[in-house]
């Protein structure tokens, strides 16, 4: 299994709600590919770069997690198809960007990291 990175960027017209809810139909869908989710953050409402469908703000939201190559690409094909999500952007992960989520995630929870990793 391989490690992934997915950051959508969801319309900003929708409530708290049905932001929350968007998040957890995602995370149902990865589950149901078989993903184990590492870790998620909603990083709330914010300004865009450049417009996306005549609108200048969005909810961000990240998950990691780990998944078969093919649960990507049923993922993007489900994010295509729904109308909440403006842009996505799903990477893979090599082994010194997990050391290094890794390493941040330890540091900000106040955790003690592995010597292997620091």
């Amino acid at each position: 299994m391989n490690r992934y990175e997915t950051v959508f960027i969801l319309t900003p017209v929708l409530s708290e709600t049905q932001t929350k809810e968007a998040v957890k139909d995602y995370e149902t869908v990865l589950k149901g590919y078989g993903a184990k989710i590492v870790h998620q953050e909603h990083w709330g409402l914010r300004k865009l770069a450049y417009p996306i469908q005549k609108k200048s703000t969005g909810f961000y939201h990240f998950f990691e997690f780990e998944a078969e190559g093919d649960a990507i690409a049923k993922l993007e094909v489900e994010m295509k198809r729904d109308e909440r999500i403006m842009r996505f952007l799903s990477i893979k992960m090599d082994k010194h960007a997990v050391a290094w989520a890794e390493k941040k995630r330890a540091r900000e929870g106040g955790l003690v990291v592995p010597k292997e990793i620091v």
